[in-house]
């Protein structure tokens, strides 16, 4: 009987075991294609260290860089994954600026909590939204902020950086399953591609704050 009983529990154990190597393997391939259904002209892609995919090319018009950043701190209730939509072309803003949705001063993506200077929100923005900059605001960078501020109301816009060196918006892509993290202490996240859907009105708001820029200067 005995001997019955440890065949049947090592047959389990081994079970297990196959069944954990099949699923981090269909998760690392899952998170490596996050960004495949993007279609992206002269694309080129790479796996980060998070195992997350990172790409380039153009869309829309646009020369874009895209990448998944996976949030895992653990004062956070439920890790998330953000997307990263870059604009990265110069462009010609005098300093950088970043306005952020509910900073805490450690997100893993975000110089935010270093730059000196912090200055106050009008009505146009979410009152929970805060900005930081090089340098005090000219009046011109306070109006171009204003005339985007509708940015913002997509609650999963998480911040806008404006900067010499381009434009960038980081935007909540997936909450953990709050059950399973709950339970097992695991953020699986990134089993579902990234929607070019949700992707698109975060490009146009890209190309239309890069249009304002390069017309106010023209």
């Amino acid at each position: 009987m005995i001997p019955l009983l440890m065949t049947a529990t090592g047959a389990g154990l081994a079970w297990l075991a196959l069944r954990l190597i099949a699923d981090d393997r269909d998760r690392r391939r899952a998170r490596a294609g996050w960004l495949d259904h993007i279609e992206l002209q002269d694309r080129q892609q790479a796996v980060a260290a998070t195992g997350f995919a990172r790409a380039s090319g153009r869309r829309a018009g646009l020369k874009l860089d895209l990448q998944a950043v996976p949030d895992t701190l653990t004062w956070r209730k439920l890790p998330v994954l953000w997307l990263l939509v870059t604009l990265p072309e110069p462009l010609p803003l005098r300093q950088r600026i970043n306005l952020m949705m509910r900073p805490t001063g450690i997100e893993p993506f975000s110089s935010f909590d270093r730059l000196p200077h912090q200055t106050a929100l009008t009505a146009a923005f979410p009152p929970d939204a805060a900005l930081r900059s090089e340098h005090p605001l000219t009046l011109a960078e306070a109006a171009l902020l204003a005339r985007h501020a509708t940015l913002f109301q997509d609650a999963r816009v998480k911040e806008l950086v404006l900067s010499p060196r381009g434009l960038r918006i980081t935007w909540l892509a997936e909450e953990a399953d709050r059950a399973r993290y709950l339970l097992f202490r695991e953020s699986d996240m990134g089993r579902r591609a990234m929607d070019p859907a949700d992707l698109d009105p975060l490009v146009l708001a890209l190309r239309a704050m890069r249009a304002d820029i390069l017309g106010a200067t023209a």
